[in-house]
C-alpha cells in the first residue's frame, strides 16, 4: 500500500523528470563555451592515429568507402566515397607517407574539448620530417563511442619557420638638417665619490 506522502514524492519526482526532459528538449539560445573533454591520453592517441591512418589507407587505395563508413551518421550522410576522394585529392597527389603518425607523438594545439553542439574537437600536428602533418578533427558521440564527423589534414614545414621578411618601409622625403647643439655631459646622479 502506497501512503499519501510516498505518492506525493513520486508525483514530485515525475514532475522533475518531465520538467528536465522538456528543458533539455528545447534548443538553447545561450552560446555555451567549450568544455574540456573527459578523455584520457590513450583515447586521444587512438582517435587521432586511427583517423589519420584511415585517410592514409584511403589515399593509398583510392577507396574511401571504409573512411566514410567509420564516420558518424552525419559524416556518412554528408559525404559519398567519391566526394571524399575529391576532398583528399591534393593530399593524395603529394603521395606523402602518413604512417609515421603510428609511432610519433602528436603535439596538440587544441586540447580535446566538447563544443556547444556536443561534439569533441581537437587539433595539433605531428612534427615529422621533411613535412609536418597538421590536423583538426571533430568527433560526434554515437552509441557510446566517438565517431569521425570532420577531418582536416595538411602538410606544413617541419620545425620552426623562419620569420617572414620585414615589410619594406617607404622612404620619407629628407628633412632639412638641423644644426646640432653641443652636447653637455649629463650630471651623474648616482655616481660614487671617487677615492
Amino acid at each position: 500500500m502506497v501512503t499519501r506522502p510516498m505518492k506525493t514524492l513520486r508525483y514530485a519526482l515525475l514532475m522533475l523528470v518531465l520538467a528536465a526532459t522538456s528543458v533539455a528538449a528545447q534548443p538553447s539560445t545561450d552560446k555555451k563555451a567549450p568544455q574540456p573533454a573527459q578523455i584520457d591520453r590513450n583515447g586521444v592517441l587512438m582517435l587521432v592515429r586511427s583517423t589519420i591512418l584511415a585517410v592514409h589507407h584511403a589515399n593509398l587505395t583510392g577507396n574511401y568507402t571504409v573512411l566514410r563508413d567509420l564516420g558518424a551518421p552525419g559524416f556518412q550522410q554528408a559525404n559519398t566515397a567519391a566526394r571524399l576522394a575529391e576532398i583528399f585529392a591534393d593530399l593524395r597527389a603529394k603521395n606523402f607517407d602518413l604512417t609515421g603518425v603510428a609511432v610519433l607523438e602528436p603535439q596538440l594545439s587544441l586540447l580535446p574539448q566538447i563544443e556547444a553542439n556536443g561534439m569533441m574537437r581537437m587539433a595539433g600536428s605531428f612534427p615529422s620530417v621533411p613535412l609536418q602533418v597538421n590536423f583538426e578533427l571533430l568527433f560526434a558521440p554515437d552509441a557510446g563511442r566517438w565517431k569521425l564527423f570532420g577531418v582536416a589534414l595538411n602538410l606544413g614545414q617541419s620545425g620552426p619557420a623562419p620569420p617572414p621578411p620585414a615589410p619594406v618601409a617607404q622612404k620619407e622625403p629628407a628633412k632639412p638638417a638641423v644644426a646640432a647643439k653641443p652636447t653637455q655631459k649629463p650630471a651623474a646622479s648616482h655616481a660614487r665619490p671617487s677615492p
